[in-house]
């Protein structure tokens, strides 16, 4: 955990599982009860890892190897850590971020069948210290959630991920829930398929719990609507 007066709570899960909606449904949530948030995003989030996105999810780095990719991905995300996500964290602030070290440890580590002590070399130094206190992992079956996704963008191409075998993505899935297991003090699981209300009050109410005392010294006291 980053010492500091900051939060630092990230989205995983698969294509189609609703990240984007709860993570500006829980950043209203928040806002409204007077805390100061920042969302962010992965590959992104800073102006040197935006552009280093457009390359990944354009599939102009496919060529070169899933090896490329994780190294692309962990200089972009190095670049957000220290411009954007350490120094929102440094002023206090509630950082919601869309992927962060777990959708690389699943995408190139696992399908990308990358060795697993070079996938964490890599985190080590990119996020360099800075840990999320909370990883929530939407899970969804991962053909439901490719029919979400292709129903959303459906006048736009598959991105370079969106466009993998079904079996590849439901992999990933069980990748994501592998960690959740391995780390649950970290991670928590929600159930995608639940209406969108729920899973916000959901994760709503796991932000809540979070604040043992040492998190009450951390972050504003979060009021309890009955």
């Amino acid at each position: 955990m980053l010492s500091g007066t900051g939060l630092f709570v990230t989205f995983e899960g698969g294509e189609g599982a609703g990240k984007s909606t709860q993570i500006r449904r829980l950043a209203e949530a928040l806002k409204g009860e007077g805390h100061d948030v920042l969302i962010t995003r992965e590959p992104g989030g800073s102006p040197g890892a935006e552009a280093v996105r457009h390359v990944l999810l354009s599939g102009a780095a496919e060529a070169f190897g899933t090896r490329m990719e994780a190294i692309l991905f962990a200089a972009a995300r190095n670049d957000h850590v220290e411009e954007v996500i350490r120094p929102a964290l440094a002023a206090g602030k509630i950082v919601l971020c869309d992927r962060f070290m777990d959708s690389s440890r699943v995408y190139q580590g696992i399908t990308g069948n990358l060795d697993p002590d070079f996938i964490e070399t890599l985190q080590r130094i990119a996020i360099n210290g800075v840990v999320p206190d909370c990883t929530l992992i939407l899970d969804i079956p991962a053909k439901v959630g490719l029919e979400r996704a292709q129903k959303r963008s459906a006048s736009e191409a598959p991105d370079r991920f969106e466009k993998e075998r079904l079996e590849t993505h439901e992999k990933r899935r069980e990748a994501f829930l592998d960690i959740a297991a391995r780390e649950p003090e970290r991670c928590h699981v929600v159930n995608a398929m639940q209406t969108e209300e729920a899973i916000a009050a959901e994760i709503l109410a796991i932000i809540r719990q979070l604040k043992s005392p040492a998190d009450r010294a951390r972050l504003p006291e979060v009021a309890h609507h009955e």
